[in-house]
């Protein structure tokens, strides 16, 4: 069965629990930012909430698991109910990506700490749980990354969409369609393998870095 999956069959359970939080996360954050700038659409329609039913897309779930990218399902904002809709857009469309950040953060944290004060005591699962922290901060910053790419339909594009003059606005929004395809060239060919994934790997390594620098006396 191995051979039909991303990743090995061993490390499912990690990767689950992994996906399940972060995808709960990262979605609540939209939901949350939007709620508290005044758009109550996603709180209307049950997606203020840590149930990982309301947010987790099946199909999305299992293509993680089996061609190593996937998505939730998107949470619904609108932009008319926005105080100030520039703002509250960039706010809310970067908080899913913020949120991953931070449970990646979270993690290093936690597996500094093992590794600094608690591997003795837990010596018979040190391996077990190395793996499993090591899955979820990487998932973690690709999904970062990955959410702050400039193509739709991710993060990214909203952001620049919110950040640019109405003008421009509007030809992005007309320019999607052919961005998405550019978005899908990366992801279903080998063009990825060379362009997007080296990028997306510098950048998770670049943070790592960084990461291991500010806990480096616990290290």
């Amino acid at each position: 069965m191995d051979r039909f999956l991303y990743y090995p069959l061993s490390l499912m359970p990690y990767l689950v629990i992994t996906l399940i939080v972060s995808f709960t996360m990262h979605e609540l954050a939209h939901a949350y930012v939007a709620y508290k700038f005044g758009d109550d659409t996603a709180k209307k329609q049950g997606r203020l909430t840590l149930n990982p039913i309301k947010h987790l897309d099946p199909f999305g779930t299992i293509l993680i698991l089996v061609a190593g990218f996937g998505w939730a399902r998107p949470i619904p904002v609108n932009r008319r109910f926005f105080k100030k809709p520039r703002l509250a857009g960039v706010l809310v469309s970067i908080a899913g990506s913020v949120s991953n950040l931070i449970l990646a953060f979270i993690g290093f944290f936690l597996l500094v700490l093992m590794h600094a004060y608690g591997m003795e005591m837990l010596a018979a699962f040190s391996t077990g749980l190395d793996q499993f922290f090591s899955i979820w901060i990487q998932l973690n910053l690709v999904l970062f990354l990955f959410n702050l790419l400039p193509l739709p339909p991710l993060d990214g594009y909203r952001i620049i969409e919110d950040l640019v003059p109405p003008g421009v606005r509007a030809k992005m929004t007309q320019a999607e369609s052919y961005g998405f395809i550019v978005f899908l060239v990366l992801f279903v060919t080998p063009l990825g393998s060379y362009v997007l994934w080296p990028m997306l790997n510098a950048g998770r390594d670049s943070i790592l870095k960084l990461f291991s620098a500010i806990f480096q006396p616990l290290l």
